[in-house]
């Protein structure tokens, strides 16, 4: 009895198994048929679904297996294993030799004849980090890399080379590294994305976490290190119920000790415009630290309603140091040559103005805007970098301000070339997003990150594991202070903060070579 039912159940499953893929192809062709949206799918029923298959694989399979290990855009396939490299094992080692294309043109660090001996190198490398890095192997099907704590030297600038910024402050604020986070909401990133760099950063010393303009979350106070809080347009974390600026509030995030500087936000690489985050991502948490409504989309305005030209500008600088103490930083993107000339004058005529500025350029990301504004707002890096520099030093106040540059600096040499054109620190967004699992699916404004960064979804952000994930940014930092030290002893300098214009030469298509203090000389006061 019970044989002929199992014989019975097994044979409706065959009739079944049989019998529904015909019929749903049966379905589909008349569905597609009859539909108005698609034109292929209305002349090639079913056929047509095979080109809308490979259309939506397309992104991830020219990521993973046609693009050519330089071609992947904004970053290629060896962009990110060099930096996930970095992080996992602390190794930049290649064989046989680079990749690069030496026939085009480009940018190159200058050698010395006599390079620099490490002991003479003036670094600090005492007392060693603790940290944790991978050994073993890694196979397809078999995972066992492991792993292992080691003692590595922090790469730390000495007292005599600290970057003091804002030495006039009430508090000023010294550090003795030159790299660190760039901004990034709590919002726009998850809270475990946030700790574990909150955490690497905090245990790599010199370095510091910054805010974004989303307002100071305590997961950017993990790490117990530095902390640039910034004011965006919205003034999210110190603004009113309406909205407006709050210096009650103000003055309780400048009393924390972890706040060394604040940074009022003009324009952003990616975005001449205010700030977005989609309502998926504002939770009742994230509400509460900007102070808006939660599940709602939050748009930042264009600019900050509290100034509109380079004095009132400065007014509100002004009136935030009073309230706070520390220095006040400023971040622009540079639209030409001169656009950096009337608030350098200004600077000059009024000895007033802010402590440090961030060039961003139009290369950097951001986790929403558009395509239009991505593509066209905005010089690249290099450009604003030099004009910035070149204005600063026109107008006798290039000693007043410390310089950041923000825009794909993700490797030692990248950086350097960027401190040779002006820059006294960098800010990296993307690369830390990297060591802590990004894998560019730039799925960051729908709130569905696969792997867990750019996401306040509990179940996305269960990829993300804080504890592992800390040391890889430990390691990417420390990593990337020991190259730029290597770089620095190749080039015959004391160390890193040592880079200018004489340092950078480009090569052109003929193999003709200038130093950047040729094509870009230093200006006269």
């Amino acid at each position: 009895m019970f044989q002929n039912i199992a014989l019975n159940i097994l044979l409706v499953v065959f009739i079944v198994v049989i019998t529904i893929p015909p019929l749903l192809f049966v379905y589909l062709y008349f569905k597609d048929k009859r539909q108005s949206q698609h034109s292929i799918l209305r002349n090639f029923p079913l056929l047509g679904r095979i080109r809308y298959v490979f259309e939506m694989m397309g992104p991830e399979l020219r990521q993973y297996m046609f693009d050519s290990d330089y071609e992947g855009k904004p970053f290629s396939r060896t962009d990110f294993a060099n930096i996930v490299v970095a992080g996992k094992y602390m190794k930049t080692l290649i064989a046989f030799g680079s990749k690069r294309d030496f026939e085009k043109p480009g940018w190159f660090l200058r050698n010395s004849m006599f390079p620099k001996l490490a002991e003479e190198m003036r670094v600090v490398c005492t007392p060693k980090i603790k940290t944790k890095r991978y050994v073993g192997t890694e196979g397809l099907f078999s995972r066992k890399e492991s792993l292992e704590e080691i003692d590595v030297q922090p790469w730390l600038l000495t007292e005599e080379d600290a970057i003091v910024i804002g030495p006039n402050c009430k508090t000023p604020w010294k550090t003795y590294g030159t790299v660190g986070m760039s901004a990034m909401s709590y919002g726009a990133l998850g809270e475990n994305a946030i700790s574990s760099m909150s955490l690497g950063l905090g245990k790599a010393q010199g370095s510091w976490v910054h805010t974004g303009e989303g307002g100071l979350a305590s997961y950017h106070l993990l790490g117990g290190g530095d902390v640039i809080m910034q004011l965006g347009p919205g003034l999210f974390g110190v603004r009113t119920k309406e909205g407006e600026f709050c210096p009650d509030t103000f003055k309780e995030k400048a009393a924390n000790p972890q706040v060394r500087m604040f940074e009022i936000k003009l324009a952003q690489g990616a975005k001449i415009r205010g700030g977005h985050v989609e309502g998926s991502k504002v939770n009742e948490e994230i509400a509460a630290i900007r102070g808006v409504t939660p599940w709602k989309n939050v748009d930042s305005p264009n600019r900050h309603r509290q100034f509109h030209d380079t004095l009132s500008l400065f007014d509100f600088i002004d009136q935030l140091r009073d309230i706070g103490g520390k220095p006040i930083g400023i971040k622009i993107v540079m639209g030409g040559p001169d656009s950096a000339n009337d608030l350098c004058k200004t600077m000059a005529e009024t000895g007033r103005g802010p402590d440090t500025i961030t060039i961003d350029g139009g290369e950097g990301g951001s986790g929403a805007t558009y395509q239009e504004m991505a593509d066209t707002m905005g010089l690249p890096l290099k450009s604003g970098l030099l004009y910035l520099d070149n204005a600063l030093r026109k107008y006798g106040v290039r000693d007043r301000v410390k310089v950041f540059a923000s825009g794909k600096l993700f490797s030692p040499d990248k950086i350097a070339i960027a401190m040779g054109m002006g820059a006294d620190l960098v800010n990296i967004a993307r690369g830390m997003m990297i060591s802590v699992g990004c894998i560019g699916a730039q799925k960051c404004h729908t709130n569905k990150c696969p792997v867990g960064v750019a996401t306040t979804d509990p179940g996305h952000q269960k990829a993300l594991v804080v504890d592992e994930k800390q040391w890889r940014v430990l390691n990417y930092i420390i990593t990337l202070r020991n190259g730029l030290n290597s770089l620095a002893a190749a080039s015959g300098l004391n160390n890193y903060t040592e880079f200018n214009r004489s340092h950078v030469v480009y090569k052109d298509q003929q193999g003709h070579v200038q130093t950047l203090e040729d094509i870009f000389p230093y200006p006269e006061n």
